[in-house]
């Protein structure tokens, strides 16, 4: 199973999540493939991607997916149930860098408008992981051209994970298609997770 978490003001319709939609169809696993619309509640988010990661038999079968905030997102999951993770440009301090956008914004995909209340800066405070274990359940895909988050920070939050810095890009990573391989060969590794 792959579970792909958006980030802030994303959805399923994002390149990215597109892209790999894409790839497990030409796989013939798109039973395995989940991508929900993320609510902009982060402890309704959480509990979104918990009922799908509940249907997984085990840990080996899981793999997140997370873009972004879906990146802080799958930082906590993985933690909780012990099951591999890539993180695409991945916020690392979402209460800090989100607190500004407290009140009504749109979607990027269909501006449809929606409200960034207080206490989601709360929800997201109780999603927040200081330090990763088992490293090697981690791969991060951080780009030095990202303009909406620091890369620096990303590479100083994953100590010890597997890591790919790309030299230029951007926060969405445009060339993503480039990199696939590479995260489907992650996802499908045997030796990540904690089974």
């Amino acid at each position: 199973m792959i579970l792909y978490l958006h980030g802030f003001r994303s959805s399923p319709q994002s390149y990215k999540a597109r892209l790999m939609q894409q790839e497990m169809a030409r796989r013939a696993r798109s039973a395995e493939w989940h991508c929900p619309a993320l609510s902009p509640s982060p402890a309704q988010a959480m509990l979104q991607a918990e009922a799908i990661l509940q249907t997984a038999a085990n840990c080996a079968a899981i793999s997140i997916i997370g873009s972004s905030l879906g990146g802080y997102y799958a930082t906590w999951l993985a933690e909780k149930y012990g099951c591999r993770a890539v993180l695409l440009n991945p916020a690392v301090k979402p209460p800090r860098d989100l607190e500004s956008y407290v009140g009504v914004t749109t979607y990027y995909h269909s501006n449809e408008r929606f409200e960034f209340k207080p206490e989601y800066v709360d929800e997201l405070r109780a999603l927040a992981v200081s330090q990763i274990t088992r490293p090697a359940r981690y791969f991060l895909l951080a780009a030095t051209g990202d303009e909406v988050l620091d890369w620096r920070e990303m590479v100083a939050h994953y100590p010890g994970a597997r890591q790919h810095i790309i030299q230029g890009s951007d926060h969405g990573i445009a060339e993503f298609a480039d990199y696939l391989p590479e995260v489907m060969a992650f996802c499908d590794a045997d030796d990540a997770c904690d089974a």
